[in-house]
């Protein structure tokens, strides 16, 4: 039997509109998919084995590339002595080049490599196989709900990433 959400209330201040325990599922909901995927990726394709923070920012740089290393950082909110490195770390197996940036000598820039590309595209297609299976042993109704929360969660994804109000409480 698939594991439900736990709906318990704490005494804790709420959200907007009550809404702290939707907060908390949401904040489960996500984790564990996101454990689930890196499990089943690793169980379904025993070639996979870049570490996440290596496949992000070798997606941010499959949308912007090149990229100098504070725009890696600042991208996923890493310490740039953080993204130096992993970048270091990915240079050694091949997927990205450091160059010197054409418009500012003193800086240097990171791009992807095609054996980059192709290892991004791979990660891409092998978790897609994998979410498109987990749809498809979802009854109809389930589907729709995932698939009309779509453009919420984008929204979300957006706001999560703004910088937090002024005044907001932890």
């Amino acid at each position: 039997m698939p594991a439900q959400p736990r709906t318990e209330v704490s005494s804790s201040s709420s959200g907007p509109l009550g809404e702290e325990p939707q907060a908390r599922q949401l904040t489960e909901a996500v984790t564990r998919l996101r454990r689930a995927l890196r499990s089943s990726i690793r169980t379904d394709y025993p070639w996979e084995t870049l570490p996440m923070a290596q496949v992000e920012l070798l997606q941010v740089l499959g949308e912007h590339s090149p990229a100098r290393v504070s725009d890696l950082a600042a991208r996923r909110r890493l310490a740039p002595s953080t993204v130096s490195g992993l970048i270091g770390q990915m240079i050694g197996a091949g997927l990205v080049t450091r160059d010197v940036d054409a418009a500012d000598r003193r800086a240097s820039v990171v791009a992807l490599t095609d054996a980059g590309r192709e290892k991004l595209a791979a990660w891409t297609t092998a978790h897609e196989r994998r979410i498109d299976a987990a749809l498809a042993a979802l009854d109809d109704g389930a589907r729709a709900a995932i698939k009309d929360a779509l453009p919420a969660l984008f929204q979300l994804a957006e706001h999560l990433g703004e910088p937090a109000e002024d005044g907001a409480e932890d």
